[in-house]
């Protein structure tokens, strides 16, 4: 017999949604109650659609970790600690086995971060699942998109490319010869690790951040265009030299255009090199300086010596 709606949120989403002493009323009423910590409230919403933002064949477990991780990043990226979300599930049909899978990588994930699922709603139709997310960040210290600075160097943490490449593995657009590079950038894909330590640690010290999710040109233009400034991307500073030894230069193509990274780039003043090289250090997150900001507007790379205008183009869901 199949679950009613209430029976399914009873036995895969209240029993693992997880508490603290913030959450007054969870799941099972109308609203949630919530008696916010001090600080300022971050939010954000975020919906995957099979097919779109993940292959109709993407496991369960990768599905449920990737719905709520794709949030967390943007958390990450304001320096925000992680609170509560909910969840809106639209499911084709009640499929316990996949179900099971779902909540294990969403529940594993929220469990790493200390988040509880505090409410949402499910229904039948396409296979869709949205997050709504909240977080917490001291008065006045959530990093935004709007304070680079002309000479502030560009950091971009991670390996950006990498989701790219698993996807167009999964595409059968991409052989990788080496077995654990093909398993590295699949995990990129499938598993994308939010870097909210990193985000909380730049607070005070980076003057602009966002998470990567479009590609890595197109999301650092969303910083120029909201701070109005340029920059310059040193092609020998971006961080490609594992997949360039594996595909040549598509490398490239794919850590600045090909977006579904959830890394964090951001700006800092030229003078915290040394310090922010030791929290990169402390965090073991890969961050790299790859460029400046000028007053220049517009996005330019130096190669080979040579400055040129380079097009900030990204993923866009309406553009063909």
């Amino acid at each position: 017999m199949a679950l009613s709606e209430f029976q399914l949120i009873r036995e895969y989403f209240a029993a693992g949604a997880g508490r603290d002493a913030s959450v007054r009323l969870g799941i099972g009423d109308d609203c949630a109650i919530l008696a916010p910590p001090p600080g300022e409230l971050v939010m954000s919403l975020d919906t995957l659609v099979a097919g779109v933002h993940f292959p109709l064949d993407t496991a369960a477990a990768d599905i449920g970790h990737k719905a709520l991780a794709v949030n967390l990043s943007d958390l990450a990226a304001m320096g925000a600690r992680p609170q509560w979300f909910m969840l809106g599930l639209t499911l084709p049909e009640v499929n316990e086995s996949w179900l099971r899978g779902f909540c294990d990588g969403m529940f594993t994930l929220a469990q790493q971060f200390q988040i509880s699922l505090i409410g949402g709603d499910t229904t039948r139709g396409p296979l869709n699942i949205g997050v709504q997310i909240s977080g917490v960040v001291p008065a006045g210290q959530a990093l935004r998109r709007d304070g680079a600075q002309v000479g502030d160097d560009i950091y971009v943490s991670g390996q950006p490319g990498w989701a790219a490449a698993g996807l167009q593995i999964v595409q059968q657009r991409l052989q990788l010869d080496d077995a654990q590079l093909r398993a590295r950038c699949l995990q990129a894909l499938n598993r994308p690790q939010p870097r909210l330590a990193l985000g909380q640690a730049l607070r005070g010290l980076a003057t602009s951040a966002i998470d990567v999710s479009d590609g890595l040109a197109a999301d650092l233009g969303h910083i120029l265009e909201a701070s109005g400034v340029g920059a310059v991307i040193e092609w020998d500073f971006l961080p490609v030299e594992v997949l360039r030894a594996a595909i040549g230069e598509q490398a490239y193509a794919l850590a600045l255009h090909g977006g579904d990274d959830y890394e964090l780039c951001f700006t800092a003043p030229s003078q915290l090199r040394v310090e922010l090289e030791d929290l990169f250090e402390q965090f073991d997150c890969g961050a790299r300086r790859i460029g400046h900001i000028e007053s220049e507007p517009g996005l330019r790379v130096r190669r080979d010596g040579a400055i040129s205008p380079y097009q900030m183009k990204g993923y866009e869901h309406f553009v063909g």
